[in-house]
């Protein structure tokens, strides 16, 4: 396992290059519950990057997979998390990349965006639409109903289907209940919209027909100067991220072959 510090958390991550080397870098960032493996390699986006020839880089954020897991929600910060993903990247040496997150991940990716802006190429918020732009800080804490589902002592007793879901999925992947719930805990400020209107970045955002909990992608990416929004049809929330359009409308984004961002908005 490669690993690296970050604030003192040492955090795990994959490094993998295409054989001979390769003119472009990724990096992948996983969603709540998740981990590298689980996000990103048995979705089969390593062996697609790999294929291209892309240099693919994940980490397992802090609170899972098998990066440290503090139990205390001020570990947690949306800006703490981004801090996580440009200390990977100096830590291996890289100037600017494309990036990559996916629900959770797709938070701390544009929060890495923002606060380091000359480092990212390309940014791709999957799984994430307009309901990101309502979001408000994390007020309730451990009170929060993603905190109880984690803290359950039994998840039949999760009313909530889909908060039921999440904590089966936790449970399946053995990840650890206490600190899933101190992330959910964690408070962070709204969006800073003003910041994002004036990312230079080219921004892609995705997300599938029926996922009820990202609202439609182009409503998010009529915030930034240069985005682009993608709804991958017929599916929702967990099946968007192995689904084979997900990774052609990535590609082209990355080749520069999606219609022009701006075709039809004015």
């Amino acid at each position: 396992m490669a690993s690296f510090t970050s604030d003192g958390l040492e955090l795990a991550y994959d490094d993998v290059a295409p054989a001979g080397g390769g003119g472009r870098t990724i990096v992948l960032v996983h969603g709540f519950t998740s981990n590298r493996n689980e996000g990103w390699r048995r979705t089969g986006w390593y062996g697609a990057f790999e294929r291209r020839r892309v240099r693919c880089i994940a980490l397992d954020q802090r609170g899972h997979g098998q990066s440290a897991k503090p139990h205390e929600p001020g570990a947690y910060g949306r800006e703490a998390l981004a801090g996580d993903v440009i200390a990977l990247l100096d830590h291996l040496g890289l100037g600017r990349v494309d990036l990559f997150g996916y629900s959770m991940g797709a938070r701390v990716a544009l929060a890495a965006a923002l606060a380091a802006p000359d480092r990212v190429s390309n940014l791709i918020l999957g799984g994430v639409g307009e309901r990101l732009l309502e979001e408000r800080d994390g007020a309730r804490g451990l009170e929060s109903p993603m905190a109880k589902a984690m803290l359950a002592d039994d998840p039949e007793t999760i009313e909530e289907p889909m908060l039921r879901s999440l904590r089966q999925f936790a449970d399946e992947q053995g990840e650890d209940r206490h600190a899933l719930a101190a992330v959910t805990a964690a408070l962070n400020p709204p969006l800073d919209q003003a910041a994002m209107a004036a990312l230079p970045t080219p921004v892609l955002v995705l997300a599938g027909q029926r996922d009820v909990l990202a609202g439609d992608p182009e409503g998010l990416a009529r915030a930034f100067p240069h985005g682009r929004g993608m709804t991958i049809p017929g599916c929702d929330h967990f099946s968007a991220i192995p689904h084979a359009l997900t990774k052609a409308a990535v590609f082209d984004f990355l080749d520069g072959l999606l219609d022009d961002p701006f075709e039809g908005r004015f």
